[in-house]
């Protein structure tokens, strides 16, 4: 029988899971039973509450998979087949080029406003997009959907989306504003209503502590059944799910019946916990003293307050002889301790997460670690440079 060491996770996800959390998933339950659709009735109600909206305004349609599955379904069903179809993608990350790809996969038009990774989108810039005309050339504006990253996971930096909702409003308000919130929503504030946020797309396993298995989408309800007949994917129609779920309850196709278990327990823990204030505040806290401390071991980071997020940072590769991340990556795993492994910004950076079930004694015992795997390499602690 296989056996697996249990590490400590300081990535976007997965993230480190807690014991009570992972114990949920001790039961087995099929996907018809009075519990398990009462237990998705409570999940699908407790997210709308996190989001600080109600139904029947507001619906929450989750989907099996990961969050990317569930962007993808917004993009296609809030997508029309016509050539109404125009899409605006605000991109300074991964995950907005990621968003792009959708769209290029499903033939449907996108734009792409892009700005730098290491600072939020230029409102101005944002704005003059969305005052575009339709032209001869078909790049105008006449925009369907426009969608934007929270906290662009790639590098940290958190997008002003609420000011980027307001223009959306303004510029085009028949437009559908999608917000991929996959790793701050549960510890940053939004409020969708003021935002004009139509769809906010979250997952499980970010920061409200769930396990894998599942996305979700939060949806303005109107919005959602205009758009009915549009998608162009069988599994990823949200307007289906949604009336399938509203109906009976259920899900269309087989549930993740032991991940919603177990995130219906993560919820109640969430509250318990102090809501989006708690948990915001635990995160920031774990930043404060990892960002403290890599600096303090001569690191610099990518992203400079304000713009920076308290859920993940990225820092600058040193520039020093001595220094791969391989070794720092493999020393660290080596003591039970897991950063990111792969650099996804054009600046050659290296990420650190501090969200999930992490408290400030991991963050001093992952700052010890790196010290010690520096000396290991050869490098000066702190590094000089």
């Amino acid at each position: 029988m296989t056996t697996y060491t249990e590490k400590k996770l300081f990535t976007p996800g997965p993230l480190c899971v807690p014991v009570e959390v992972k114990g949920a998933m001790g039961v087995d339950l099929g996907s018809r039973d009075h519990q398990f659709i009462s237990c998705v009735a409570q999940v699908r109600a407790g997210l709308l509450k996190v989001a600080q909206v109600s139904a029947p305004e507001y619906t929450c349609v989750p989907l099996q998979g990961s969050g990317t599955y569930c962007v993808e379904a917004v993009v296609n069903t809030a997508s029309p087949r016509d050539n109404t179809a125009k899409v605006l993608v605000l991109v300074n990350g991964a995950y907005g080029r990621r968003i792009v790809q959708m769209c290029e996969k499903a033939t449907i038009p996108v734009t792409v406003l892009e700005g730098p990774e290491h600072l939020p989108m230029s409102l101005l810039e944002v704005e003059a997009a969305l005052q575009k005309k339709d032209d001869s050339d078909g790049v105008g504006g006449g925009w369907s959907m426009v969608c934007i990253v929270h906290c662009e996971t790639s590098s940290g930096v958190i997008n002003p989306i609420c000011e980027v909702g307001q223009l959306v409003r303004r510029y085009c308000p028949g437009a559908s504003y999608m917000v991929d919130a996959m790793s701050s929503f549960g510890a940053v504030e939004v409020d969708m209503v003021a935002c004009g946020i139509d769809f906010l797309v979250s997952s499980a396993n970010k920061c409200l502590e769930g396990v894998p298995g599942f996305a979700y989408a939060i949806c303005r309800t109107s919005r959602l059944l205009s758009c009915k007949g549009n998608c162009r994917v069988l599994s990823l129609d949200l307007v289906e799910q949604h009336v399938g779920l509203e109906v009976n309850g259920q899900f269309r196709f087989t549930p993740p019946t032991h991940a919603l278990l177990a995130f219906n327990v993560a919820l109640t823990r969430f509250w318990h916990q102090g809501g989006v204030q708690g948990r915001a505040h635990r995160y920031k806290q774990n930043n404060e003293i990892l960002v403290s401390g890599m600096e303090g071991l001569g690191y610099r980071r990518l992203v400079q307050p304000p713009h920076a997020s308290y859920i993940i940072t990225a820092f600058h590769f040193p520039k020093h002889e001595a220094f791969s991340f391989t070794k720092l990556y493999n020393g660290l795993a080596e003591r039970g301790l897991v950063i990111y492994p792969g650099k996804v910004t054009s600046a050659e950076c290296f990420r650190i997460g501090n969200i999930g079930d992490l408290h400030t004694h991991d963050i001093n015992t992952l700052l010890q670690a790196v010290k010690e795997v520096m000396v290991q390499m050869g490098l000066p602690v702190p590094l000089n440079s």
